[in-house]
């Protein structure tokens, strides 16, 4: 990876192959530029997110988990989930649908993913598992790294990794797949 791709590896959009040709001081001067804009425009929003956070506290669980399916983005619900902690999180995880929660959870970070599956409902956060490891294997193999116990054991169980050794020295999870391996 390009050290602009790697630079703006967070906003989770690749950068065009137009902007590789810049030479390293246009480079940097965009990457700030970009970081800029970003701040301006999303200034705000942890606060809103703590507040929504705040507020749902006191609206039913039955009122809330429809709302936030039908009328709230994923990504705004993992804003929220960052600002509430891990144990309001895992009340409101347990009860959402798997496809929304699965999107929820491409924008929350590995080790916070970790924490609300060992707090979830087993039967639940095996669902969810089981969903990611058919749908998004790269994204769950990322969040067993950081997990441990009955729940990497159930992965272990569920999960088909890769065969050829080759394949496994280039691959980013490699740890992980070693892990699982042990335990099959």
């Amino acid at each position: 990876m390009s050290t602009l791709g790697e630079q703006l590896a967070w906003t989770g959009i690749p950068v065009p192959a137009a902007l590789e040709n810049l030479d390293t001081a246009a480079k940097e001067a965009l990457t700030g530029y970009i970081k800029e804009v970003v701040g301006k425009k999303t200034d705000g929003l942890d606060e809103l997110y703590h507040a929504i956070g705040m507020i749902v506290k006191y609206i039913p669980h039955f009122i809330v988990i429809p709302l936030m399916v039908d009328h709230i983005r994923p990504q705004i619900s993992a804003g929220v989930c960052r600002t509430m902690g891990v144990d309001q999180s895992v009340h409101y995880a347990n009860d959402l649908p798997v496809e929304y929660f699965s999107e929820v959870s491409k924008h929350l970070d590995d080790t916070l993913m970790s924490q609300i599956f060992e707090k979830m409902k087993r039967h639940q956060a095996e669902k969810v598992i089981n969903h990611e490891l058919r749908h998004h294997l790269d994204h769950m193999l990322g969040i067993a790294s950081h997990l441990d116990g009955k729940l990497l054991q159930y992965i272990a169980k569920q999960v088909n990794l890769p065969d050829r050794p080759e394949e496994l020295l280039s691959h980013p999870h490699r740890e992980v797949i070693e892990k699982l391996r042990a335990m099959q």
